[in-house]
């Protein structure tokens, strides 16, 4: 085929300012062009590491390659380096750094690959299976065509070249249009082979078979959204980095549509904006997603630019980056720069989320980088990327993770698969020692929870949720876990463990990596960078803590060690633990004291018994709360509470003392 009718053909599916963005990333993006050549030198030397934001299976050592390359050379016992590898994300680099330069090493180099490729790695050839799977079919789709783009007028895309890459587009459109059953409904392989589906039949000459490969790409991708997005705007799988990724793919086809003229399937475009308001609600005040599941500490705000410029979303551009960065101008254009950068940012008026289809709930002091931010999970594990996080809690203050998720680590079933999918892995509890759940290998799980009993609320002062799961039920316990947010700066968690025989528990508190953990008197003390932490633990029953060391993975195949505290409490009947974290400033610190209040009847002037209701007083710097939870129903047969001199009724109320509430007090949870 003819180079230039291809790219003729194509004016409408590509940006038509390739000149104009390498002068606007030249001038703007500095940092990130750099890192693109970098990719771009190596990947033209044949040498080849996975460290770009969205390599979902980071590598850390370069594979080099002498002579021909190997396409399907697995150097460890992780194939994901295979898959990584036939994705070809570094080819969009190669074309980048042909944009931005002119240098014509770029050109060579994707051109000598993509035939060695297409001649190398058949379809046909059982020893190419590992290239061959649907998704990485799908994802190579959208780097070849996105890498082709920016090579127009080369002499090294040759009719040769172009026929190759037609006849291979042609040769994958056909094989995913033949692969789709309730896995691919389900899974996020369908959405990101049906996405690859439509960008070829985008990309590809027209003719009616083209036309039949978007026709059934849309119609399989509003499939999918439909059964795998929750009302919430989550993706089912519970795991933030595939959410954007499968986000990420929705945004580029409401984006090739547009450019198309194309109609959408009715209340697709809704669907994905709902995506990108949920990435906003989770969003960390750092800009990055929450290592919840199988997700990596990746900065989030490129994705939410791109979905903020495409719905011209000033909620969205608030959580987002004021200015087109690098990845979002060579999607659309210089051209679009300034009208996203006159595009109003406007943060929401409520900062605390419930993402209640989901499970997911997230608190907040405000919207600043280091205002405190609190997540919280009850709900469904979802698919294998999930993780046994039931009621697991992260804290972030003052832009550093004071308790953290410890990420995934990799995808090899062994003892560190399992280490980082564990309930021990997370900030959440035990019961005797038993499994949440049961893991058959890396995906599989056997003996899932239900999630119950979610309660939110939200105000200027207080944040507040609640939940609880019936993974040990069969041996006698219900747990539930009630979390309240002192605002700004207090977050209070209380364990409830019901059961009628003898049992013991656990906390577990995986502390930023960036600081330290040192045991006092009463309690744990963290201190990190910028940011500060005290834990006391309040219980009726002994509790017994200890400091161990445990491993944080923020990227794959890569793992720091951090200071994780686990707590033991033993008894019989109801048990609770009250878990009090004050945050402050790094070296800041204001005085802080934390004591358990007796709870009187006001009618029968009786004592409650501490199974019945229980309260703390929390004193840090100036001001002063009296929290009070109950764990059963006790105002029989018309009565209230009085604890440390607060008067209410309410199954969690909160009083202000330096305010002077005595018997008005906030009812969080009735």
């Amino acid at each position: 085929m003819d180079p230039k009718l291809f790219f003729e053909q194509n004016r409408r599916t590509f940006f038509d300012d390739r000149e104009a963005a390498a002068d606007y990333v030249r001038a703007n993006c500095r940092e990130d062009l750099d890192t693109v050549l970098h990719v771009a030198d190596l990947a033209a030397e044949k040498k080849f590491v996975f460290q770009l934001r969205w390599d979902m299976e980071q590598t850390h050592v370069p594979e080099v390659f002498d002579g021909p390359i190997d396409w399907l050379r697995q150097p460890g016992d992780d194939p994901e380096f295979v898959y990584a590898f036939n994705r070809m994300r570094f080819w969009p680099c190669l074309g980048q750094a042909y944009a931005v330069t002119g240098d014509e090493k770029y050109a060579r180099a994707f051109a000598e690959q993509l035939v060695h490729w297409v001649d190398a790695v058949r379809r046909d050839d059982p020893a190419c299976e590992k290239a061959w799977r649907s998704i990485e079919a799908g994802i190579r789709m959208e780097n070849w065509c996105k890498a082709m783009r920016y090579f127009e007028g080369s002499p090294h895309i040759t009719e040769e070249v172009m026929d190759k890459f037609v006849w291979s587009l042609t040769d994958h459109a056909e094989y995913i249009m033949g692969v789709w059953n309730t896995f691919n409904l389900m899974s996020n392989w369908g959405v990101l082979a049906n996405h690859g589906l439509y960008v070829a039949g985008c990309h590809l000459p027209d003719s009616p078979r083209a036309a039949e490969y978007r026709r059934t790409a849309l119609d399989r991708l509003d499939r999918n959204r439909r059964i795998q997005v929750y009302p919430d705007g989550v993706h089912w799988e519970q795991s933030p980095m595939y959410h954007n990724e499968v986000m990420r793919c929705y945004l580029d086809v409401v984006l090739l549509a547009r450019r198309r003229g194309e109609a959408l399937p009715q209340g697709m475009e809704e669907a994905v904006r709902a995506m990108a308001r949920t990435a906003l609600a989770w969003q960390k005040p750092d800009g990055g997603e929450p290592m919840m599941g199988d997700s990596d500490d990746i900065d989030q705000r490129d994705l939410v630019t791109l979905a903020a410029a495409i719905f011209q979303d000033g909620a969205l551009k608030s959580a987002a980056y004021p200015q087109l960065d690098f990845d979002g101008v060579w999607e659309l254009g210089a051209g679009e720069a300034a009208a996203y950068a006159n595009l109003p940012a406007q943060p929401p008026a409520r900062t605390d989320f419930a993402l209640t289809d989901s499970g997911n709930y997230v608190l907040r002091s405000g919207w600043g980088r280091e205002d405190a931010w609190v997540r919280f999970h009850c709900g469904l594990l979802g698919a294998g990327h999930g993780h046994a996080d039931q009621l697991h809690l992260d804290v972030t203050a003052f832009g550093e993770d004071v308790l953290t998720d410890s990420g995934r680590y990799t995808y090899v079933f062994g003892p560190s698969r399992r280490e980082f999918k564990d309930l021990s892995g997370h900030n959440t509890v035990a019961v005797d020692g038993l499994p949440l759940y049961q893991c058959r290998d890396s995906w599989e799980c056997k003996g899932l929870s239900r999630a119950v009993n979610r309660v939110f609320y939200s105000d200027d002062r207080y944040g507040y949720v609640e939940g609880g799961h019936l993974g040990w039920y069969e041996h006698g316990v219900f747990v539930n876990r009630r979390v309240v947010f002192l605002k700004p700066d207090i977050v209070v968690a209380v364990d409830e463990f019901y059961a009628g025989q003898p049992h013991a528990y656990r906390q577990f508190f995986h502390w930023g990596e960036t600081g330290k953990a040192v045991p006092e008197e009463d309690g744990v003390r963290w201190e990190g960078r910028s940011a500060a932490a005290r834990l006391r633990l309040v219980s009726a029953a002994p509790v017994v803590a200890s400091l161990k060391r445990g491993r944080v993975a923020r990227h794959y195949n890569r793992a720091e060690e951090n200071d994780v505290l686990e707590t033991t409490v033993q008894g019989q009947g109801f048990v609770s633990v009250w878990s009090v974290l004050a945050l402050d400033r790094a070296g800041m610190e204001e005085p802080l004291s934390v004591e358990k209040l007796p709870v009187d009847s006001n009618f029968k002037g009786i004592r409650f018994e501490d199974r019945e209701i229980e309260a703390i007083r929390v004193r840090k710097g100036a001001r002063s709360w009296v929290v009070v939870v109950s764990h059963m129903e006790y105002a029989s047969p018309t009565d209230t509470f009085n604890a440390g001199g607060c008067c209410g009724f309410g199954g969690v109320e909160v009083f202000d003392e330096t305010a002077g509430e005595g018997e008005a007090g906030t009812v969080l949870a009735r």
